[in-house]
């Protein structure tokens, strides 16, 4: 054991470290953030990925602040009677069971000019007979937030008002709110605010609750949590979530289940709405249970509402969010579901989470579990690590993550408990990163002597992996179906001309960087040569990629999104813009070390390959930045392609089809797979010689998208046709040259 004293002694003071942080007597700085990023992970991994329908979002969007005369309903903001329509068509036509407003209403809206009327009927005009009785008369019409006020008896509103830390804004007034000795407790730990945007009295005195709309942000910016109540002094306010379940189950009074964990520590561990039960943090802030991405809930317009447009059965019986996402107006933010995501899902989701008893829960014991964590499986790597044997080393690493993973999966599955992870995890790899290392200069001096030898021909970010195993590679030639990608830069010749040999090569050293980082760091892609400014790389060797084809597409559409950011940059620089042409294809390749005794390289030949790099020459002749061929397009299952023609290449006595990848269907919008079935209508017909058709169809799609170089193309092909009709053989099939 005496021998071992060193790495006994080091690894325990890993452990301790580790837990020095869960105790809060230090800050380990990575690991809030990593604690973060798992958080984002596991509320992805749970989240149900459907279509809520309980609740509907009555969206204020673009189509509805056109103007009039265009269908819309003006400039935002709107007149409180359009609000007031709005509010009672939802009751009164659709029968809708509650509307609440992500939307604070805390000005008078003087639109109507009956402040105007009011003071000249007072001062100029308080002497004209029978004005002031016509006023009188006419107020209630004009009094734009009194039309409102009597719209929202139609059924239960909830109203939303806004906390910030401006303390000279305190506009019109706040509910009631709640004090602590309600729950016989002196003061509750919540989210404090010195400013707000409140609620006009005669709004706030018809509606059926009010609630907050702040969010709270992370130290990275992203909106996990919802404060359910804010402090203001010394009294306390509901979310909107909160007020509009309360208004949904009866609005019975808010209780609290407090636990007492001595010292006169009592916390808030739920809020309780009647039989509904809402968990906590220390600080009454609520962890939302996101469905899934963006528009987890129906959306239609306000303006289709206004104009009688939605079909009634999509609101009846609904709970509706009145909300906004026109441009100036959007409510986004970033939340674990990705950026830019609506504002009002995030009471959406909260308030279905209530209703279901979905709403993640971080209970108080939380800390103990972490630290027990840290304690046990940080000690116990140690005391494995100490066989100095790699193998049982890895598997009880590897036991140990699994483990801590599941139960951690099955408590948030099972439980919407929602325990800390980082540390744990930390802490067990830190150490077990420790014992490989100390292990390293005696167990892996073979392994290194193979890697040096491996790094001679194979690209460096695959030699750790050959290393594990250096008995399953070979650098012999052998036969594979690889995918291949050949990448080129349009014009080159002409941007090298504008450009001085020193920027020329600061120019292509950037792009060619670019561009590496994108096929070798993020889509496991061979680097296989620079040509010039051409980039070559394939997928699929030396280590086997089941994927290849899919990871090489997905490397291309990353390359041209590269590109985008290269030209934002060279535009500062007043260099040249880039356009890239890439050429992709599948097939049995020739790959190994191959070349003369002075010098070889391990590389990839063959037919297939040479058809790679004749596509990537055809981008320019069609218009298009990717080209990909018919076996690679075959192992592409779920992604929306569009074929673009069959052709003959030199070499080739069999036409072949090339398509252009557009992405996952999942991910591509309705307009882009509206567009690729015309397409293929037009291209149909121009394969069937219906010339005519062929003309109208590529004529609409030339007007819906006249930057399209494909479309003028086979517009100019089909006026040759109709001209010079093709010969009786022809297979609609075209023929190139190209080397």
């Amino acid at each position: 054991m005496r021998k071992h004293a060193a790495r006994l002694l080091f690894g325990v003071l890993l452990v301790g470290l580790f837990a020095g942080h869960v105790a809060t007597l230090w800050q380990l700085p990575l690991l809030p953030r990593l604690e973060a990023l798992l958080y984002d992970v596991r509320v992805r991994a749970i989240a149900p990925q459907s279509l809520d329908d309980r609740i509907v979002v009555v969206d204020i969007d673009e189509r509805s602040l056109r103007e009039k005369s265009q269908g819309g309903e003006g400039r935002w903001p709107w007149r409180r009677d359009r609000l007031a329509q709005l509010v009672g068509d939802l009751f009164q036509k659709y029968g809708v069971s509650l509307v609440a407003l992500d939307i604070v209403l805390s000005e008078k809206d003087a639109s109507s000019g009956l402040e105007v009327l009011e003071n000249l009927a007072r001062h100029e005009l308080k002497d004209v007979p029978g004005f002031a009785t016509q006023l009188a008369q006419l107020r209630p019409q004009l009094s734009f937030d009194h039309v409102l006020a009597q719209a929202m008896q139609s059924g239960p509103v909830v109203l939303g008002y806004a906390f910030h830390n401006d303390t000279s804004v305190r506009a019109a007034g706040l509910p009631e709110g709640m004090a602590a000795s309600e729950w016989g407790l002196t003061h509750i730990r919540a989210q404090s605010y010195p400013g707000y945007s409140g609620l006009l009295p005669e709004l706030q005195s018809q509606a059926a609750g009010a609630g907050h709309l702040n969010p709270l942000r992370d130290a990275d910016g992203v909106t996990r949590r919802v404060p359910l109540l804010v402090e203001y002094e010394n009294r306390y306010y509901p979310a909107l979530s909160l007020a509009v379940v309360q208004a949904l189950v009866g609005a019975p009074p808010l209780d609290a289940r407090i636990s007492d964990y001595g010292n006169q520590n009592k916390q808030i561990e739920k809020l309780a709405l009647g039989p509904l039960e809402v968990p906590v943090d220390s600080a009454l802030n609520a962890l939302v249970p996101f469905r899934g991405q963006s528009h987890s809930f129906t959306y239609v317009s306000a303006v289709d509402v206004l104009q009688g447009r939605v079909p009634p059965a999509l609101l009846k019986d609904r709970i509706v969010l009145i909300g906004t996402s026109a441009t100036g107006l959007a409510d986004l933010v970033t939340t674990p579901m990705g950026v830019s995501f609506p504002g009002v899902e995030v009471h959406a989701n909260l308030i279905t989470g209530m209703l279901d008893g979905r709403v993640l829960q971080a209970p108080a014991f939380a800390q103990g579990f972490e630290m027990l964590g840290v304690v046990i499986l940080g000690l116990l790597m140690v005391l494995v690590g100490t066989w100095r044997k790699a193998a049982p080393t890895i598997a009880w690493f590897a036991l140990a993550l699994v483990g801590t993973l599941v139960l951690n999966l099955g408590l948030l599955k099972g439980q919407q408990m929602m325990l800390p992870l980082a540390a744990p995890l930390a802490c067990l790899t830190c150490v077990f990163l420790f014992q490989m290392a100390y292990g390293y200069f005696v167990e892996a001096r073979g392994k290194r002597q193979i890697s040096e030898l491996f790094a001679n021909y194979v690209p460096p970010e695959l030699v750790e992996k050959m290393a594990q195993d250096p008995q399953a590679f070979t650098m012999a030639p052998v036969e594979r179906e690889l995918t291949v990608l050949f990448a080129d830069v349009r014009d080159f010749t002409s941007i090298s001309e504008r450009l001085s040999p020193d920027a020329l090569s600061e120019l292509i050293n950037a792009y060619l960087t670019a561009m590496s980082e994108v096929i070798r760091d993020g889509h496991h892609g061979t680097l296989d040569k620079y040509i010039g400014d051409a980039v070559m790389a394939f997928w699929g060797a030396p280590v086997q990629n089941p994927n290849h084809a899919e990871d090489a597409v997905r490397a291309a559409l990353a390359m041209q999104r590269a590109a985008v950011h290269l030209n934002a940059e060279f535009l500062v620089k007043d260099w040249p813009q880039l356009s890239i042409g890439i050429g992709l294809n599948s097939g049995p390749m020739r790959v190994g070390d191959m070349g003369s005794k002075i010098r070889r390289a391990y590389t990839v030949m063959g037919d297939s390959v040479n058809l790679g790099a004749r596509l990537e020459g055809l981008t320019k002749v069609y218009g298009l930045h990717i080209l990909m061929g018919e076996q690679t397009r075959a192992m592409l299952p779920g992604w929306l392609c569009r074929e673009v023609d069959r052709v003959r290449v030199k070499g080739k006595d069999r036409a072949v089809a090339i398509f252009e990848p557009l992405g996952p269907l999942t991910q591509v919008d309705a307009a882009q797979k509206e567009e690729v079935r015309q397409w293929e209508m037009a291209l149909a017909a121009y394969r069937a010689r219906n010339w005519p058709l062929a003309a109208q169809l590529l004529q609409a799609l030339m007007h819906a998208y006249p930057t399209s170089g494909l479309y003028l193309l086979f517009s100019q092909r089909v006026t040759h046709f109709m001209q010079t009709p093709p010969p009786a053989d022809w297979d609609g099939s075209t023929k190139f040259d190209v080397k």
